[in-house]
């Protein structure tokens, strides 16, 4: 094999690369770019979500009630309403998303300390937002609850310790603050970095349709040789959105990174190398662009929001479904990503994944060269 013939086919896909605006931007910038649309679309904090009460007790602890359920920025008090009829409009209407109704006797029998009727009604079209409110106002309601209980029993000389056996501490490592953000992104960036494999099947794709590649099998370059000429261009490609993508994680979207980013940067190349590779092979059975373009969707991107772990945890899938995961390069990465950003954990651990990705890598690069001779002719 002649490093001269792989740079030399290398050179020749950099120089179309350049000078086709639309690939430059589709495997240079969108990968980034898709980043941010799915950061925000898929780590978007619900806040200020509109309820209404109906308050038919009208005491001062209910009024009290009502100020610390809609404390802070999670709940808003959109209207006091002072019937039902006035509650299924605004449900109808969407005005609001949740409703709580306060019994006539709830100062009455709180101080009683007995059972305390309140309702919830839930808005069941947006259940991400009517769960929301209903753990909130739950949260809140067993808050208040407590407190006041507390008081009350300060006041007849209970001590509290006595009802609390359990001295629950609870320490949350690595995400303090529960940041959806700081799992899924890491997450994302395993699966938007698969946009650039889609370029070695289209550029197989584009010389078949151009005639050219009947050209290049009549020099003395190797078919190994062509493949990893017109592959290394989108591995480098692939590290430069690796160093953006990394870079604008930590500092737009406050993601800490906390491992050893040139051991990262060596496994990113590993993943790849995997999927680039997996293009490959779907490009030397694949005829024209378009369907190229399809198949790698449907086989390298697609998977990614649902076998890799990053939205649904491997641990809870079906065996045969886990198995199945396991086998793309995605999930191996989507490992990687959280365990060098949020775990800080390098090679001690990652290096049964980075000896997987190029194990696919080495696997699908020796069949797409097996096949692609054959299939030319």
């Amino acid at each position: 094999m002649s490093l001269r013939n792989i740079w030399a086919i290398t050179l020749k896909e950099l120089r179309h690369i350049w000078r086709d605006l639309g690939t430059l931007f589709l495997f240079t910038l969108l990968p980034t770019v898709l980043l941010f649309m799915m950061a925000y679309m898929v780590t978007a904090d619900i806040e200020h979500v509109p309820i209404a009460v109906l308050d038919f007790n009208h005491s001062p602890t209910s009024r009290a009630f009502i100020m610390n359920i809609t404390v802070g920025e999670d709940l808003d008090l959109y209207a006091q309403v002072d019937s039902m009829d006035e509650i299924e409009t605004m449900l109808l209407e969407g005005s609001i998303k949740a409703a709580v109704v306060i019994d006539p006797n709830f100062e009455t029998e709180l101080f009683a300390m007995r059972s305390v009727p309140l309702q919830i009604l839930v808005d069941g079209t947006e259940p991400q937002s009517g769960g929301y409110a209903v753990n909130h106002i739950s949260s809140r309601a067993e808050e208040f609850l407590s407190d006041l209980l507390a008081n009350q029993m300060f006041a007849r000389g209970i001590q509290i310790e006595t009802l609390n056996p359990v001295d629950l501490r609870v320490r949350t490592w690595y995400n303090p603050s529960l940041k959806p953000s700081v799992d899924l992104i890491p997450g994302l960036i395993s699966m938007v970095l698969g946009v650039p494999s889609m370029s070695v099947a289209l550029a197989i794709a584009r010389e078949r349709e151009h005639g050219t590649l009947e050209q290049l099998m009549a020099t003395p370059i190797g078919r190994g040789e062509l493949l990893l000429g017109k592959m290394l261009p989108y591995i480098l490609s692939g590290i430069l959105n690796v160093v953006l993508m990394t870079l604008i994680a930590k500092l737009w979207f406050k993601v800490p990174f906390n491992g050893n980013f040139l051991v990262f940067l060596l496994l990113s190349c590993a993943y790849m190398f995997a999927t680039l590779s997996l293009s490959m092979v779907l490009g030397v059975f694949i005829r024209t662009q378009a369907a190229a373009l399809a198949l790698t969707l449907i086989v390298v991107f697609f998977p990614g929001f649902f076998l890799t772990g990053i939205f649904f945890p491997l641990a809870s899938m079906p065996e045969i479904v886990r198995l199945e995961g396991l086998a793309l390069p995605g999930t191996h990465y989507a490992i990687i990503t959280r365990g060098s950003f949020i775990n800080g954990i390098g090679l001690d651990v990652l290096w049964p994944n980075g000896l997987a990705l190029f194990a696919m890598g080495v696997l699908f690069t020796g069949v797409a060269a097996m096949f692609f001779r054959k299939k030319l002719g």
